[in-house]
């Protein structure tokens, strides 16, 4: 499911500074439940890509994997008796992911723009119909839902592994402003609830790829750990140096004043 996946959404997606949700209450509920809120994380990046009118360094793969993943696992899931959970929570995710890759083009440069909607087009609208069609003709009764469930495991693990580009980022500049820990916090704590969800329904489709999604989920919140006081450091630096520069300015100021008085 989308965010089966990280959906999310693990590539995608994020901010330096997060004010701290109540996930306590909602981590002991059941997996569909887990869905939104691992979707409503998002809501404070897209608040600040609205206010600034930038997408800054933020990525639209994770966005678009994730729409991707959700019509996959709606597919799949009215291939199943008794997935309507399923159904609903990707229905609702589409709308959310939808919504929250409108604004990314809204705001994104030209370049970026472009480029998002040519895989918005790819994905979502050449090798959605592409599997639609070919499951359909091709692929009969229990076959056709075994096909499907390893295209859509298939999948979700490549969005699980969506963030990669962003974890190298991290890495690279020792900055964790577009990788907040909740998202990667939530992310993980999804991926368990729909490990056992999967396990209990003996539906191992939606188990088997929840392990890579939980793995990059802590991967991420050691990267965290690793460089989140990277900036603190860095915000500390330059402000002494403002500091310093603004007593060197005024101190032959008073000296001057002095001078005068004598």
């Amino acid at each position: 499911m989308s965010t089966l996946l990280p959906s999310g959404d693990f590539l995608c997606l994020w901010e330096r500074h997060r004010s701290p949700y109540s996930w306590v209450s909602k981590e002991l509920k059941p997996p569909e439940d887990d869905q939104g809120f691992t979707r409503d994380d998002k809501i404070p990046t897209f608040y600040r890509i609205y206010k600034r009118k930038s997408t800054e360094g933020f990525q639209s793969v994770p966005y678009v994997a994730a729409l991707f993943s959700a019509m996959l696992w709606i597919y799949y899931a009215f291939l199943k008796s008794d997935a309507y959970f399923v159904i609903i929570i990707n229905a609702i995710g589409c709308s959310i992911e939808t919504i929250y890759i409108a604004m990314y083009i809204a705001y994104a440069p030209k370049k970026t723009r472009i480029h998002t909607a040519k895989l918005l087009l790819l994905l979502n609208l050449g090798v959605y119909p592409l599997i639609f069609l070919l499951t359909l003709f091709l692929a009969k009764g229990s076959n056709r839902v075994r096909v499907l469930g390893w295209v859509c495991a298939t999948f979700s693990a490549i969005a699980y592994a969506a963030p990669l580009s962003i974890m190298r980022l991290v890495i690279r500049t020792k900055s964790v402003e577009f990788m907040p820990f909740y998202l990667s916090l939530f992310l993980s704590l999804s991926a368990i609830m729909w490990f056992c969800h999967g396990l209990l329904l003996k539906d191992f489709f939606i188990a088997l790829p929840n392990i890579l999604g939980l793995i990059f989920g802590v991967l991420q919140m050691v990267l965290y750990a690793i460089y989140k006081d990277t900036n603190v450091s860095e915000d500390r630096t330059v402000q002494g140096q403002r500091d310093n520069s603004i007593t060197s300015i005024e101190a032959p100021i008073e000296v001057q004043q002095t001078e005068c008085v004598v």
